[in-house]
């Protein structure tokens, strides 16, 4: 073979090779693709949402209803996981230690801005990623029908005739209703023996039972059995009647300024991708402004006021500023004090 045949199969031999390594590159690239495509595709499993209560109770019910409703809009379930203890800290725990894929979120509370200055143990708000705002529930004074209360000024005379002797049912230190009783003896000027309970459900039920003379949780917990007439509402907590109770007067009807209860927002472990917390942002939103959901939310005893990320961030800084000074003045703020 002379040398121009030599040269012009060596050059046909290293063509052959480049094509072959970009036929090889190309069929790689393809079977890249759709790896790529699951790689990216959010969510691809189901999405847990801790529920620090127990099951049967407000929040549990609110976030059943908007774990339904997102799963439609998801693509992948939304499965409702009740993880109580210590006040709503253990599940929000688990929570900030989760790995912060966008496949673990939970509720946070009100009683959340409370517990991250009075327990050492409970995370600060600032450990999670904001997500969206649910809506606020105001709390009720509900008194046992076996009491006799009509108002909260009957509340009032009783818990002064006797102090330290009536006996209300709370949530545990760091929940909202503990929070709302604690500021409820301050703006009343009495003292209460404070009972705490895993959440609303079993305080309700511990009222029922004659464990108790009052509670201070939500009017969707109580509403049946005030329309049983086994419970008494003596006021609501906020600056208008529960469009669910609309005979039972507000504190500041009855000369009282006094607004609680409980705001919920759905958040997740920090470090979330930002790509991921905007899937999770705009869906929920969809979900809770979807007409069909708010019938729901509203007939099940929820006022549903959807939030962003940023304007939740910023109703919570505002609640946090409102809220912080009323707790160091009450000698409640036991960590993190500012």
């Amino acid at each position: 073979m002379n040398r121009s045949s030599r040269s012009t199969h060596g050059l046909a031999s290293m063509a052959d090779r480049v094509r072959a390594g970009l036929a090889i590159g190309a069929v790689a690239a393809l079977a890249a693709v759709p790896t790529l495509a699951a790689a990216q595709a959010f969510p691809s499993q189901p999405i847990s949402l801790v529920v620090p209560w127990p099951a049967g109770g407000g929040s549990d019910i609110a976030m059943r209803l908007l774990a339904d409703g997102a799963t439609r809009r998801m693509g992948a379930p939304v499965v409702v996981v009740n993880k109580p203890g210590a006040g709503g800290t253990v599940g929000l725990k688990e929570v900030a230690q989760s790995k912060p894929d966008g496949y673990t979120l939970a509720m946070l509370a009100t009683g959340a801005l409370f517990a991250q200055y009075n327990n050492p143990a409970a995370n600060a708000v600032s450990d999670f990623e904001l997500i969206a705002f649910f809506g606020d529930d105001p709390s009720a004074l509900t008194a046992s029908a076996k009491t006799g209360f009509k108002t909260v000024a009957d509340f009032i005379a009783a818990a002064k005739a006797s102090p330290g002797r009536l006996r209300n049912g709370n949530d545990q230190p760091g929940g909202t209703s503990h929070v709302t009783v604690s500021l409820l003896e301050k703006a009343l000027g009495v003292r209460v023996i404070k009972v705490p309970y895993a959440g609303y459900a079993p305080t309700v039920q511990a009222l029922l039972a004659g464990e108790l003379d009052t509670v201070t949780v939500g009017v969707p917990d109580v509403l049946q059995h005030q329309q049983a007439g086994t419970v008494q509402m003596l006021g609501v907590a906020a600056t208008q009647r529960h469009f669910l109770a609309p005979d039972v007067p507000t504190f500041r009807e009855q000369g009282i300024d006094f607004v609680a209860g409980t705001w919920r927002v759905i958040i997740g472990p920090r470090g979330i991708p930002a790509d991921r917390l905007a899937t999770l942002e705009s869906r929920l939103l969809e979900t809770m402004n979807d007409p069909e959901f708010k019938t729901k939310a509203r007939t099940a005893g929820f006022i549903v006021s959807p939030l962003g990320r940023a304007d939740t961030a910023r109703r919570l800084a505002a609640e946090d500023a409102a809220m912080y000074p009323v707790f160091l003045e009450a000698g409640l703020v036991k960590t993190r004090q500012k």
